[in-house]
């Protein structure tokens, strides 16, 4: 089910990633209820000329070297006009980097128009790097699905099938064998730069697995820290499947198959669990498979092209070795 996303609180942006892009509230306090809308950073150059034909006036707004130069240009009731416009054009929040003290027309301005002020010690490009990364994160197209994702040797394998079909069982398995858990039963998933799937837990959860006939088990306390993993981009979906007499396996691999998640179609096979079949070792040897796809080394193919290299061999080989009658062009005397 994708969720969308149609704007995030200033109070949420800065709680959550202040430590992070080093945010420090100035002013404005009372406007950290004002609402980001877009996904992306804006420095308002022309604005500041009084140009706002194309303002991007739902993003948060960047001041850096070159804009405070500029500032230093224009008297303080210049500066007063501006910011009362950029204001009431609605944005959400206002940024100086490089650790700059505000002008005091700034400053009067976000008091009295509830305008929330930050500044931060990061070069402008760094911040606006890095804090493009955060807001798209909020705004990414977002999902759940009932799966338990792992890091098998830096594959993000998903693990789909219906309950009880043995998932919980197949990933601790796994995680005894050294690889990273990243969620179970429920995984997170988010659309990143619309070209990849990362998957994570929800907070509650993060680090237990539920293993029916024993219940929930901590497995960070169990195997230890590493056996867990935040997030992880999707690599390939695993369907663990009910065997059955009738049903048709994949015996070649030369088929491939996907499975789409918000828009993104990702590599997808079926396992079928039977008595005596060690499924943990089959997905471990699916990851390996893929990663070894994902470096231009299909042996499914490889071996497919070996046959019929082999085969057109032989054929030749026959060939040459039925010698064509030949007759006397007279005849019978």
């Amino acid at each position: 089910m994708q969720k969308a996303i149609h704007g995030i609180t200033v109070a949420h942006f800065y709680e959550s990633y202040r430590e992070k892009l080093q945010l420090e509230i100035v002013s404005g306090e009372a406007g950290l209820h004002r609402l980001i809308h877009e996904g992306s950073i804006n420095r308002p150059a022309l604005a500041l000329t009084g140009f706002f034909k194309y303002f991007a006036n739902k993003r948060i707004q960047v001041l850096g070297a070159a804009e405070m130069t500029y500032l230093k240009t224009l008297s303080q009731p210049q500066q007063i006009t501006i910011f009362q416009q950029m204001v009431k054009k609605s944005i959400p929040c206002l940024v100086l980097t490089r650790n700059y003290i505000p002008t005091h027309p700034l400053l009067v301005v976000s008091q009295e128009m509830r305008l929330p002020l930050f500044r931060t010690p990061m070069i402008t490009m760094n911040f606006v790097n890095l804090a493009t990364l955060c807001v798209d994160n909020e705004f990414a197209p977002s999902g759940t699905e009932h799966a338990t994702t792992l890091d098998i040797k830096g594959v993000g394998v998903m693990l789909r099938g219906d309950s009880g079909v043995g998932k919980s069982e197949c990933a601790l398995a796994l995680i005894e064998r050294g690889h990273s858990l990243v969620s179970d039963d429920l995984t997170v998933i988010k659309l990143l730069d619309e070209r990849e799937l990362m998957a994570s837990s929800r907070t509650l959860n993060r680090g237990y697995m539920e293993c029916r006939g024993i219940g929930i088990i901590n497995i960070a306390e169990m195997f230890g820290i590493k056996s867990i993993r935040l997030e992880k981009r999707i690599d390939m979906v695993i369907s663990l499947r009910e065997w059955s007499p009738d049903v048709i396996e994949e015996r070649t691999g030369l088929e491939e198959n996907f499975y789409e998640m918000l828009g993104k179609k990702v590599p997808h096979i079926e396992l079928y669990v039977r008595p005596g079949r060690d499924m943990a070792r089959l997905v471990e040897v699916a990851a390996m498979t893929q990663a070894l796809k994902t470096m231009g080394h299909d042996p499914a193919k490889d071996f497919n092209d070996r046959l019929i290299a082999a085969m057109a061999a032989q054929a030749e080989s026959a060939t040459t070795k039925i010698k064509p009658v030949q007759r006397d062009a007279a005849g019978p005397a």
